[in-house]
């Protein structure tokens, strides 16, 4: 039996799967790291820690393994995404890494639309200028670290910085590089216009590969360290976004994911980069070759169950907190809720807004409340499948992954707010499983990752929509919205009174 390897770098550990060509996983190794928060709105890790990490992860995974080392003939990576990594001439890092969920980067977006423009940007990347893209970071360290600046050579992503650790080669795949604000999303080049315009040398931009491409071998001494054999072949891997979707299998047209942890997500494939959604949603390249993905971000969406269980419910699981749901009509006896507590990504880049809860009155118990956060949450990620459908996407199937399956009355909630086919996969591993086959495919275990996912991937549950239940959904929806409309200005002289 033959095996691949998948690697997924988080931004608190980092995961590693051993999956065998029948696309089972036989091994799970995790390993995690620190942040580092040296201010509010910083975040920041030590590359080293993610190496190490995963050197011991990997040594772990072989001392378990029953096989030889050979039989493991490929591993592929997923990462988080826009986190800066820059190295000097000598390829050693400078600085601790900027991640994705840092925020000290405002000025410099604003600085980006001020010199590149609104339009233009849009035009060339797809995508808005956000404070976790990759570029406001570059940006700021140019203008606050001058001299680290200036020692700097070339910059990559954090999975990039542990692959370059493992084979000594460097580059970067057009998945992650769609997320740093300097890639031409059509032409697939890191844009000289953008570059020009913002004084960065575009010698910095690594060399652009294809996520499925094979980009090196283990070195000897990674080799040595882990167990792993020097004849194992690397491919480059794509972002934890675009390895969750080809973990999900989202690798043809009508197909969605939505994915529900802390945030939320949802994604859509897309065939080709024609679309003009006017930064309303990212727009990024996909693992899988020549295509793309639209994707929206709910900023808060378990965290919001998390959050209330916490304050009012210590002591109980999410499955004690959950458990009533089932006995509360849809609308939740007339409660609204929108998970804004951390403020809003799609469609409302918001960082102001908070939550709220509209129509409580002394009738409501507290499982009235819990219906309620779960259909805000996935009324805010239906915002952005509205935004899609406005645009001419079809959307049939959406494969539910992370906290939202782990409850029936959920699954059942997103098919009638949703209007589709929710499908649960019977095993979960997201985007570890996505850079898993990667590597298969580049392997040559299939002829394409579509036909990887028909193997490895097998169907749960599925749920479909309530036709009473839609009708219902949709008026709701419809006043979900105005909600944010009436709040901004009040949370906004809010703002002065928090914290």
């Amino acid at each position: 039996m033959k095996y691949v390897i998948g690697v997924d770098l988080g931004t608190s550990a980092v995961k590693i799967l051993l999956v065998n060509q029948n696309g089972d996983v036989v091994q799970e190794v995790s390993k995690e790291y620190p942040l580092i928060q040296k201010k509010t709105g910083y975040s920041e890790q030590d590359p080293k820690s993610w190496v190490d990490q995963t050197v011991a992860g990997l040594s772990d995974l072989i001392r378990g393994f029953n096989g030889i080392p050979e039989d493991i003939e490929g591993i592929s990576f997923s990462g988080q995404m826009h986190g800066l990594v820059l190295l000097d001439e000598n390829r050693d890092v400078l600085r601790n890494a900027i991640l994705w969920n840092d925020t000290r980067t405002t000025a410099e977006c604003k600085h980006i639309y001020d010199v590149v423009g609104e339009e233009r940007l849009l035009a060339i990347t797809k995508n808005p200028a956000l404070e976790g893209f990759t570029l406001p970071k570059l940006l700021w360290v140019k203008k606050h670290e001058p001299d680290i600046y200036e020692k700097a050579k070339t910059f990559v992503l954090p999975k990039d910085y542990l692959r370059y650790q493992l084979t000594g080669e460097l580059h970067m795949e057009y998945s992650d590089a769609a997320g740093t604000l300097l890639l031409d999303n059509s032409e697939k080049v890191w844009s000289k216009e953008i570059c020009d315009l913002l004084g960065i040398d575009e010698n910095l931009c690594p060399t652009l590969v294809d996520s499925h491409e094979e980009v090196g071998r283990i070195t000897s001494e990674i080799a040595e360290l882990t167990g792993l054999a020097i004849s194992t072949r690397v491919f480059a891997g794509g972002a934890d976004n675009a390895c969750g979707a080809i973990g999900s299998g989202i690798l043809e047209d009508g197909k969605t994911l939505c994915s529900i942890g802390t945030s939320g997500v949802v994604l859509s494939y897309e065939s080709s980069n024609d679309k003009d959604f006017r930064g309303k949603v990212h727009y990024f390249n996909h693992g899988a070759p020549h295509a793309y993905y639209t994707m929206g971000v709910t900023l808060a969406a378990g965290y919001n169950l998390s959050w209330f269980r916490d304050v009012f419910a210590k002591a109980e699981s999410f499955e004690e907190l959950v458990s009533e749901v089932g006995t509360v009509p849809v609308g939740s006896n007339g409660l609204l809720f929108t998970p804004y507590v951390v403020g809003e990504r799609t469609p409302h880049a918001d960082a102001a807004i908070r939550a709220s809860f509209i129509g409580m009155d002394s009738s409501h118990e507290r499982k009235d409340f819990v219906r309620a956060i779960m259909e805000g949450i996935t009324f805010s990620l239906n915002e952005s499948i509205a935004i899609f459908r406005e645009n001419g996407k079809h959307i049939d199937t959406i494969v539910s992954t992370g906290g939202g399956t782990k409850n029936q009355e959920w699954l059942q909630m997103q098919a009638d707010i949703f209007d589709a086919r929710i499908v649960k996969l019977s095993s979960e591993q997201g985007p570890g499983m996505g850079a898993a086959m990667l590597a298969a495919y580049g392997c040559g275990w299939f002829d394409s990752l579509k036909e990887c996912a028909d193997e490895f991937l097998q169907v749960d549950k599925e749920f479909v929509p309530n036709a009473f239940n839609v009708e219902k959904y949709k008026e709701l929806f419809s006043l979900y919205q105005e909600v944010y409309v009436q709040t901004k200005e009040l949370n906004e002289k809010l703002t002065k009174y928090r914290k």
